[in-house]
Formats: C-alpha cells, sequence, structure tokens
C-alpha cells in the first residue's frame, strides 16, 4: 500500500495535477473576499444609473466573503478534481501499464484506495492553503471570523468534495478508455448537481454541505445531516463499486 501511495504522489506531481488543483484552490480562495468587496463598488461605477440605484446597492459584508469564497472555490475546485482524476485508472488500462502493475502483488483494491486516499489529501491541502488566504484577505478587507467555524465550513467542503472523487475514480474504474471514463464521470457531476439545485431534494445531495458550513460561519442554526449522511454514503458505495469492478476486469 505504501509504494501505491508514494506512486500515486510521484505521478501527481510529475505531471504537474496536484500543483494545479492545489494553485486554482488558493487563487480562487485569495480572490473570493476581494470579488464580494469590489462587486458593489463595480456595480455604483455603471453609468446612468437610475436615481436612487446606487443606494439600494448594499454595502459588502462577511457574508458576501463566505458566499463568494463557498461558490468560487466549490465551482472551480470540483470541476478540475473531476477533470485531473476521472481518466487516472483507465489511462493506465488504455496503455497496457495496469496489467503490468497487477502482474505483481499488487492488490487492485489497494490500487483504488491510494489513489482516493492521496487525492483526498490534496483537496484537504487545497482547501487548507485557500482558507488561510481567505481568512486572511477577509479579516483586511471586512473583520475576522470565527476561526473555529471556518474549519468547520472546510471540513464541510471537503466532504462536498469526497462523492466526486469516489464517482470518477469509479467512472475510471468501470472505463475501457479515458474517453469514456470522462464521460461517466461529468454524467454523474450533472447528475449530482442537478439533483443539488432541486428544491427539497438537493437538501440530500453533497452540494448542500458548503451551505451548512457556510451558515455556520454566519451564525445560523439550520443543519443538513441528511445531506452528510448521503455523502458518506456515496463515498463508500462508489469506492466498494470500483474495487469490485477492478477486481472482477480481465487487463
Amino acid at each position: 500500500m505504501n509504494i501505491l501511495l508514494a506512486k500515486e504522489w510521484r505521478e501527481g506531481w510529475r505531471t504537474w495535477r496536484i500543483i494545479i488543483l492545489i494553485v486554482v484552490m488558493a487563487v480562487a480562495g485569495l480572490i473570493s473576499p476581494l470579488l464580494a468587496y469590489l462587486t458593489p463598488q463595480l456595480f455604483r461605477l455603471i453609468p446612468d444609473l437610475p436615481a436612487g440605484f446606487s443606494q439600494m446597492i448594499p454595502d459588502p459584508s462577511v457574508a458576501d466573503a463566505v458566499g463568494q469564497y463557498v461558490k468560487n472555490v466549490t465551482q472551480f475546485g470540483l470541476l478540475l478534481l473531476v477533470v485531473l482524476t476521472a481518466g487516472s485508472i483507465a489511462a493506465e488500462k488504455e496503455r497496457g501499464t495496469a496489467a503490468m502493475l497487477f502482474a505483481r502483488p499488487v492488490r487492485r483494491t489497494n490500487a483504488v484506495l491510494a489513489r482516493w486516499i492521496v487525492w483526498a489529501l490534496v483537496v484537504a491541502g487545497g482547501l487548507l492553503i485557500a482558507g488561510a488566504l481567505a481568512l486572511a484577505y477577509t479579516t483586511i478587507l471586512f473583520e475576522l471570523m470565527p476561526v473555529g467555524k471556518f474549519l468547520l465550513l472546510n471540513a464541510l467542503m471537503l466532504l462536498s468534495f469526497l462523492p466526486y472523487l469516489s464517482l470518477a475514480l469509479l467512472a475510471s474504474a468501470l472505463a475501457r478508455s479515458q474517453a469514456a471514463a470522462y464521460g461517466y464521470a461529468f454524467i454523474a457531476l450533472f447528475v449530482l448537481i442537478i439533483l443539488g439545485s432541486l428544491p427539497r431534494i438537493g437538501e440530500f445531495t453533497p452540494n448542500y454541505l458548503p451551505a451548512w458550513g457556510a451558515g455556520i460561519v454566519l451564525g445560523q442554526t439550520a443543519t443538513a445531516w441528511p445531506a452528510l449522511i448521503v455523502s458518506v454514503a456515496i463515498i463508500v458505495v462508489a469506492l466498494v463499486a470500483a474495487c469490485v469492478s477492478l477486481e472482477r476486469q480481465e487487463l
């Protein structure tokens, strides 16, 4: 298992995939408070606004900074995570390197779990950096947010990322080619996004977890335990299915 973890880590760094994901998440975290701060001012600069319209635009607040942070990091991070991981196993099957790897005493289940662990840690690291930058810049532009609650927000955001990572690896394990793997992964991505946008149903999807975390930071009491349970279930089911599928395949 340690060898597989080291292999996936080295490949992620050598192909710049890990660096790309962390940098994109860090930039998204950094610019979020700035966007929240500047957007109302930019609206007020629009010429020929109706009389009194500029006074109707509310001043930016910490709530705007938190909302921008959640939106930017999840949107850019989720899409990039799927792109970077969906073809990983399928690419090795397509090139024939998977057969060489599994000809050794290497369990295929461990290969799936190693990828999941490495990329879960990468996402956690990206969120840690993005969160630190967002927290610092929000403090400069607005005020200091409660650090403990902000950490909890990032923990819930991490839990919202992991189902997508698990489904991307499942798609890669099922597919025989990278193109098919990306197709399966993006179908799963869009299905979850659509379900997450539906009234009532969205409250049971991973997409609802960041909203719960944002509410915690802003002092709200609403919870989203069903979304948390569903997210954990998706992670477990997708990982088990990926492992079983890969174990049964002829490579």
